[in-house]
């Protein structure tokens, strides 16, 4: 088998869905769809073959093995099992496939998939964003990043598990961070403050600063309000290292944090910056 092709598995309940995602990764050369399945079930039965019946003496190592797949592109909302329910079994195994989740729902669902730094194409798959994502999955398995991805899937399916009722969404305790092909899992708890940097959130860490692709917007609404404050459209700072307000020459505010770092502060939230420090 030639390994340099990357091969794939297409998961979607939807006919027409498969078909049009088959004709679209047709034009990239180094994937080669291996199946189609319309369900969880079907792509259970494809990635774990049944067992051949054993009999005395008979070698174990003749059960046909699992499929080798590279790459899975799989549909979230299907009717009889959720394709979330298969992303947990395949990051399990021993060599998880890159998991690619296709969704026709956007907003918090889309959000989601990239605080954790996952690929995920929005239904109608357009072929700019489906390139995007052929070029991430070869430089990921260049790089032998599976792990790491797997990593990054695991967080994301436990933000994504409904809470017990009564009980809120939980805040974020990690971040999953892509970096040229890699993958780095960042706990919240590590990060000295937050930084606006554009589409990007700048993780000011103790020694050094990580970019990572997302709004600082998104990002405040999944971190602890007890722990964390927002001071400026383009900073949240932890309030247990609220420091000291200055009024610069020009009027305009700037806090000193406890780590010595300073961030501006915008005056509608001066008031919660004061009532913080104790003022």
């Amino acid at each position: 088998m030639n390994r340099d092709v990357i091969q794939v598995l297409i998961v979607d309940d939807e006919p027409l869905a498969r078909t049009n995602l088959r004709h679209a990764l047709a034009v990239h050369p180094q994937l080669r769809v291996v199946a189609e399945c319309a369900g969880v079930s079907e792509a259970r039965a494809f990635l774990h073959p049944t067992p051949r019946h054993a009999t005395p003496g008979t070698d174990r190592s003749a059960e046909p093995p699992e499929a080798p797949v590279d790459v899975v592109f799989l549909d979230i909302r299907m009717p009889s099992e959720s394709g979330l329910v298969l992303a947990r079994e395949l990051v399990a195994r021993a060599e998880p496939p890159i998991i690619v989740f296709v969704t026709a729902h956007g907003d918090f669902a889309i959000e989601a998939f990239e605080i954790h730094a996952l690929d995920y194409l929005l239904k109608p798959v357009e072929d700019a964003r489906l390139a995007q994502a052929v070029a991430r999955i070869a430089e990921m398995l260049h790089l032998r990043q599976r792990a790491a991805y797997a990593t990054a899937v695991r967080d994301y399916l436990t933000d994504a598990s409904e809470p017990p009722a009564g009980h809120p969404t939980p805040y974020l305790s990690r971040l999953s961070v892509r970096s040229v092909g890699r993958i780095e899992s960042i706990a919240v708890d590590d990060v000295r403050w937050f930084g606006a940097s554009g589409n990007y959130v700048e993780l000011h860490l103790a020694k050094r600063v990580v970019l990572h692709r997302l709004t600082i917007g998104a990002l405040e609404r999944r971190l602890d309000p007890a722990v964390f404050l927002r001071v400026h459209r383009s900073a949240i700072v932890r309030r247990a290292d609220v420091g000291v307000l200055r009024v610069t020459g020009d009027g305009t505010y700037v806090l000193q944090l406890r780590s010595g770092a300073q961030v501006p502060v915008s005056e509608r939230y001066v008031d919660a910056v004061r009532a913080t420090m104790g003022e």
